[in-house]
């Protein structure tokens, strides 16, 4: 550590100076500041008390919604034998339940690619639950058996930290998914053309990273060595943490809740605020065609990505 880098001594610490101005405090006034720290410690026991409850009533109530959730994965679902009907050529349950749940919330609807609506089809359910150890959440994405991974369960972790005034992230932990060959929705297959007179005419082809609602389950890492970061890549980290979290607590705390009223459109709340996504989705698709370079073209692997979901 440099002498610039090191405090100046002559500056006193916090603690050191509130020491030093409660001592010199007249007697009277020291004796209504102790009384001050009567009251302050009361408070501070009624507190932990409305904290420990607040705790018990979040368990209490999500196992009273337990089984509504159940109950609505069966009927979604047709896993119950009043709703699964005889007729094969007939479609049971509700198709494409969560999907449409989910693209009707505009903050997890801009994270969902035209390319990621065939594997989400498959979503069957999700399931939230406020963890203590360590403090958080999770969420839980059941998938039926697909084309795309082997994975049946998606999850979720955010690990908080308490503080005074209200919970901080300290990280987020997401499952390694199983692509099957080909079906990576996280990567496109890109095919650079030749330069012009070069004798190998065989177009070269790589694996790019894109934008994909998957990406959700890789979530970004806090390094070890957080002084060693860049201020600018700490700020874009930031903001990058802070957009996965509204994603995750907007699931929570609004998608598996009220699942059916965004299935039905009934919470979405203007028909101002879905032209504004429309808007912000027409942005997307020209930002995603402007990364593709003259040199370059994506590998044309649409048809394969838009499956439908079979008759059952």
């Amino acid at each position: 550590m440099s002498n610039a880098d090191q405090p100046d001594p002559a500056v006193k610490a916090p603690s050191a100076r509130v020491a030093e101005h409660l001592a010199s405090l007249p007697e009277d006034v020291k004796q209504r500041v102790n009384s001050l720290q009567e009251i302050q410690k009361e408070h501070d026991e009624i507190e932990a008390k409305f904290k420990k409850e607040r705790e018990e009533l979040i368990t209490k109530y999500q196992n009273l919604y337990a089984p509504l959730y159940e109950k609505r994965a069966s009927i979604v679902n047709a896993s119950s034998a009043e709703e699964t009907k005889p007729d094969e050529a007939a479609s049971n349950g509700v198709p494409e339940f969560w999907l449409g749940a989910l693209k009707a919330n505009e903050i997890v609807a801009v994270q969902i690619t035209e390319r990621d609506q065939g594997a989400l089809k498959y979503l069957k359910d999700i399931k939230s639950y406020y963890v203590s150890s360590p403090k958080g959440f999770k969420l839980e994405f059941y998938f039926d058996e697909n084309p795309y991974f082997t994975n049946s369960v998606l999850t979720k972790e955010y690990h908080m930290e308490e503080d005074d005034d209200e919970p901080i992230l300290e990280r987020a932990v997401g499952t390694k998914i199983d692509w099957k060959p080909g079906k990576d929705l996280t990567v496109k297959l890109m095919k650079k053309k030749p330069k012009k007179g070069a004798k190998d005419t065989t177009p070269q082809t790589k694996l790019q990273a894109c934008e994909t609602f998957f990406n959700f389950f890789n979530p970004p890492e806090i390094p070890e060595n957080e002084e060693e970061i860049d201020p600018e890549e700490a700020e874009e980290l930031q903001d990058l943490m802070e957009q996965d979290y509204d994603v995750g607590a907007t699931i929570r705390d609004k998608i598996v809740p009220h699942a059916v009223s965004w299935f039905t459109g009934e919470a979405v709340e203007s028909d101002d605020e879905a032209g504004d996504d429309e808007d912000d989705e027409d942005e997307e698709d020209e930002d995603e065609d402007d990364e593709v370079t003259d040199d370059e073209e994506e590998f044309d692997a649409k048809e394969e990505a838009k499956q439908t979901v079979p008759k059952e």
